[in-house]
């Protein structure tokens, strides 16, 4: 089969979205587990955000003029973060993904960026094997949580909106916690009206860009992340990823009702740092 890859143009958005549905939603079907994308118009919001923002590199791949799947690079930090990679299930078991992973990473090797990283589903072995025959390392299981709000405030921990004068703080929380800031993805959330800080002893000890599956949140303290966790007005998206080997928020998210939907597994390749703190990755990473 003739495949020829091009970047990724405003006008591919539809069909991306489409293809990212229906490649997620046969995936979770063979499962048993919820799509992570609803229906074709939220895959599409989602490819057009992704087509428009300046900080995302786009990819697709085509047969005979027809888009088969696509790729994408958040190059907001200097950390990358790949997907969502799907390829349309008419098109699949042909290698194209592999393309389309190895082309992402050359990206990436070009640009001289110290590490990339996904998120995969770990009900899905395919992909675990084939991103580990590619060179990722998986580094950390996660778990999906779900549930309602829990309205909770902390004696100690104040939970306001983030503006842009917090950011070199809370650049500052992040590379203790991961070894680099990713303050271009705060910024947005920012800007977006999404992000949120908490305060402890009068500083700031972390933050997040929203509780939810394409945000994250770090933490000085196992008791910043709970107070941001407890004071999100929801959990978007399928819900928030954490780090299942930590017990102690885990246990604690399931004592106050929220729900495991699925495990995912964090992946790397090239700079990675033992996180020396709490945190919650994105979809992304």
């Amino acid at each position: 089969m003739a495949v020829s890859f091009r970047e990724v143009q405003k006008a591919d958005a539809a069909e991306c979205g489409r293809i990212i549905h229906a490649a997620f939603a046969a995936v979770a079907a063979q499962h048993n587990f919820p799509p992570d994308f609803p229906s074709a118009e939220i895959a599409t919001a989602v490819a057009s955000m992704l087509i428009a923002h300046p900080g995302f590199y786009g990819l697709v791949a085509e047969t005979d003029g027809k888009i088969v799947g696509s790729n994408f690079l958040d190059e907001r930090s200097s950390i990358g973060g790949i997907g969502p990679i799907t390829i349309d299930p008419s098109a699949q078991d042909k290698g194209l993904g592999r393309q389309l992973m190895q082309a992402v990473i050359s990206r990436a090797a070009a640009r001289k960026v110290p590490g990339i990283r996904l998120v995969q589903d770990a009900f899905h072995n395919r992909s675990l094997c084939l991103y580990t025959s590619l060179g990722f390392v998986t580094r950390e299981p996660l778990s999906v949580m779900q549930g309602p709000p829990l309205k909770l405030q902390f004696a100690g921990y104040k939970i306001r909106p983030a503006t842009t004068a917090d950011l070199a703080a809370c650049n500052a929380v992040c590379r203790r916690v991961h070894g680099f800031d990713r303050g271009a993805e705060l910024s947005d959330a920012i800007a977006q009206g999404s992000a949120t800080v908490v305060e402890h002893l009068g500083r700031i000890t972390g933050y997040a860009t929203e509780i939810g599956y394409f945000a994250h949140a770090v933490g000085e303290t196992n008791e910043d992340l709970k107070a941001l966790i407890g004071a999100a007005s929801a959990f978007a998206g399928p819900g928030f990823l954490l780090p299942t080997r930590n017990y102690d928020v885990f246990c604690w998210c399931l004592d106050r009702g929220l729900r495991l939907i699925k495990q995912e597994t964090l992946m790397t390749i090239g700079l990675y740092n033992e996180p020396a703190g709490a945190y919650l990755p994105s979809i992304l990473y």
